[in-house]
């Protein structure tokens, strides 16, 4: 994967830096592997508005990822790398030796023509999937599971990896993306490997239509809201607002939201950095 430096010939493309797609080897996705999406421009099922700043976007069909890998001592050709416009990262195609056919979301380094494999038999390569039991101290990883064959959950957005640490009984000592070290059951799978399109948060829009092309609407600042609107809103002339926090009055910037007595607390090790 690469990025481009786009030529300032409009006034979008001066600081647009754009993915260069060097890496996907296939323009459509496989027809069996795909549904059909609905937007909900942040409505529920009464109509209501509950997410706001949503409406619009291109239409889109997903893509059915398998996250649970559980098709297991069955070895797997990668057909093609694809792009998935329901993800940041990118997607693999393979073809399993019995016919079947599944995406899986693709490692960085994985290549067309690779085989790859899931399960005891799996040997810590990149793309296999193997039980954190078996994965060497020290193996970056990614698509982790939290609950056995749940299927992945921790790990999975463009250029995110994780490294196994340690064990400890029947847990696995894991360190995250985001510094939180976490025990995670041993019978849980996970993928050897980092996620791939790692240069994805170097990529700018350039404009605001591309932004409603992802179906994201402009967002208001509480600040130039009415105090009716947002506990930030009101005053005279440009005024900074006050202490600054949410539409519901929720205080932001390193407030803590998370609840002390979730039952999942026992299981962190130390909490993520600030």
């Amino acid at each position: 994967m690469g990025l481009r430096k786009l030529k300032p010939i409009t006034p979008g493309q001066r600081h647009k830096i754009a993915d260069d797609f060097s890496d996907v080897t296939k323009s459509s996705p496989e027809k069996s592997l795909v549904k059909g999406l609905k937007k909900s421009g942040g409505r529920n099922n009464t109509g209501k508005m509950t997410m706001r700043y949503i409406g619009g976007g291109h239409k889109k069909k997903y893509r059915v990822i398998d996250f649970k890998r559980d098709k297991q001592d069955v070895p797997a050709t990668v057909k093609s790398i694809e792009y998935d416009p329901n993800r940041t990262a990118r997607i693999a195609l393979l073809y399993y030796a019995d016919g079947e056919k599944r995406y899986i979301v693709a490692p960085e380094g994985l290549k067309v023509g690779q085989t790859i494999l899931s399960g005891r038999k799996a040997t810590p390569d990149v793309g296999n999937a193997m039980y954190l039991s078996d994965i060497p101290l020290g193996t970056v990883i990614h698509n982790i599971e939290l609950f056995p064959g749940r299927g992945a959950a921790l790990v999975r957005s463009a250029g995110a990896y994780a490294q196994l640490n340690a064990r400890d009984g029947k847990y696995a000592i894991i360190k995250l993306p985001s510094g939180e070290v976490r025990m995670i059951l041993q019978t849980c799978l996970a993928t050897i490997g980092s996620v791939s399109n790692s240069e994805h948060s170097l990529t700018r829009s350039g404009k605001a239509g591309r932004s409603r092309w992802q179906g994201r609407r402009p967002r208001v600042r509480g600040v130039a809201m009415n105090p009716v609107d947002h506990p930030m809103g009101g005053g005279e002339g440009k005024s900074s607002g006050g202490h600054p926090r949410s539409r519901t009055g929720l205080p932001a910037k390193g407030f803590k939201t998370r609840s002390k007595t979730k039952a999942s607390n026992r299981f962190i090790i130390s909490k993520r950095k600030k």
